[in-house]
């Protein structure tokens, strides 16, 4: 894999998720019954975009932070960009939580590099409603 990221597990636990910064895809898995990996696939690919941290939804969807082009995308199997949020900041990472389980968190910072955020003290936790709840295992 080219620099594994985010990882969710489908609702059942049959599906593992994986995002690949460097190869700008999803690849998916299926979880084995003695708890390995098999049918390796690209579940979608995601051209011009950094996959960092991701999540699901309850229809089956990935929010996928995009530190390099500073968006989270909610895609579908195969590819289809379904929805778009523009943090203020580049976004890390992404959670489905909140009372009704549809607000997105996205971890943002001015920068990846730690000693940069500290310095100017950027790092921050955005919000967001969104139209879908979130569901499976980060």
């Amino acid at each position: 894999m080219l620099f594994p990221n985010g990882s969710v597990v489908t609702p059942g636990g049959a599906t593992l998720i994986v995002a690949e910064t460097r190869a700008a895809r999803l690849t998916a898995f299926d979880i084995l019954p003695d708890g390995g990996l098999g049918r390796r696939r690209v579940w979608a690919a995601v051209d011009g975009m950094t996959p960092d941290g991701i999540c699901l939804d309850a229809e089956g969807a990935v929010w996928v932070a995009s530190p390099m082009s500073g968006e989270v995308l909610r895609v579908r199997e195969g590819g289809e960009v379904a929805d778009r949020v523009r943090p203020s900041q580049r976004p890390y990472a992404c959670a489905l939580g909140g009372a009704r389980g549809r607000t997105l968190f996205v971890p943002t910072a001015q920068s990846h590099s730690p000693t940069k955020v500290c310095a100017l003290q950027s790092g921050r936790i955005e919000t967001v409603e969104v139209e879908v709840s979130g569901v499976g295992s980060p």
